[in-house]
């Protein structure tokens, strides 16, 4: 296993010994073809065929996640959507199992900070190349995220977006979602950062991020870095619909400054608004509460990133790995 995790691994086809699928089914339109797509390119990188293990309404994928580490799996594939992939980060946090992500459904976070969007053979690609980092993961309520946490409008967005409409349409569907609450009222909330004294603000929406990538590959949190042991605590706080404009568009064009939205950093954080608020893992709903509150488990987490794997942006070179993945077949390293 050691020589397979390697935190900067070179762009070879490192083969573990055992892996596995943990897929949720209904996000997989036809299950049969993806299995035989997934078991047909690693087999021709090399890699062992994998063991599939299937959620269930019941368990969104931590317990199989689980009971594939204890069958011996060295990578576990998480292929579905949000829910699925918090349940594999929460399972393989704080040990040396490999996460790698085959997108399923839609709006799936962790993948678009990959830069893999809905792309089944990049994502195959990213884990067939072997570039692994040891990254940061959030945890909240006995569950772990890998990129953020959220307490207000976020949240609401989410809740308010069709799947019907996601299905048909992709990620802008929450464009649509989030039009429902932009003249919602401010939330009252006070923050208290480490051992920092608490701090009051009207916000609606706080974020506490890992990375810094949104839905559609947008980059809210520029300086975001998944490794640096630190958690990035975005509060979003327009009030106007000119002002939800504004920031948008300095998020667009990245400027250093953005209006209207304030960013801090710390190890542990605590939210605590004046009413139940909606809340958010990692772009899956869990109950609303007044709390959030996380606190970073440094390096717990092996993930599959497209090389270079040292970047602070995990999605930089993604959209090359399929490129890689066929010259790596014409120079005959895979086999078709």
């Amino acid at each position: 296993m050691a020589c397979y995790l390697e935190e900067h691994a070179p762009m070879e086809l490192n083969v573990p010994t055992a892996c596995a699928v943990v897929v949720n089914p209904s996000k997989v339109p036809d299950l049969d073809t993806f299995r035989e797509t997934v078991t047909r390119v690693l087999g021709a990188a090399g890699w062992p065929e994998p063991r599939w293990y299937e959620t269930t309404p019941e368990d969104p994928g931590c317990g199989q996640a689980t009971e594939a580490m204890k069958d011996g799996a060295e990578v576990v594939f998480a292929a579905g959507g949000d829910g699925t992939v918090m349940a594999c980060v929460t399972a393989l946090a704080e040990t040396d199992v490999a996460l790698a992500i085959l997108p399923a459904g839609t709006g799936n976070l962790l993948a678009a900070n990959l830069g893999l969007a809905a792309d089944l053979d990049t994502g195959l690609a990213v884990a067939i190349e072997g570039g692994l980092r040891r990254l940061d993961v959030g945890r909240t309520e006995g569950s772990c995220f890998a990129v953020m946490a959220g307490l207000g409008f976020d949240a609401k967005m989410l809740d308010s977006t069709s799947e019907v409409t996601k299905k048909r349409i992709g990620w802008p569907a929450y464009v649509i979602g989030a039009a429902r609450h932009l003249r919602d009222r401010p939330m009252r909330v006070t923050i208290t950062i480490d051992d920092q004294p608490p701090f009051r603000r009207r916000a609606r929406t706080v974020l506490i991020a890992n990375v810094g990538r949104l839905q559609g590959g947008v980059r809210l949190l520029e300086e975001a870095d998944p490794a640096d042991g630190k958690l990035d605590v975005a509060v979003l706080s327009p009030r106007t619909l000119s002002q939800w404009v504004a920031m948008a568009w300095g998020v667009m064009r990245r400027q250093g400054r953005v209006p209207s939205l304030e960013v801090l950093r710390g190890a542990r954080v605590r939210i605590e608004a004046k009413g139940t608020e909606a809340r958010q893992l990692d772009g899956d709903l869990i109950d609303p509460g007044t709390v959030l509150e996380a606190s970073v488990l440094p390096k717990a987490l092996w993930l599959c990133v497209p090389e270079p794997a040292g970047h602070p942006d995990l999605a930089v070179d993604a959209n090359a790995a399929a490129e890689r993945l066929q010259r790596l077949t014409k120079a005959g390293r895979i086999k078709d």
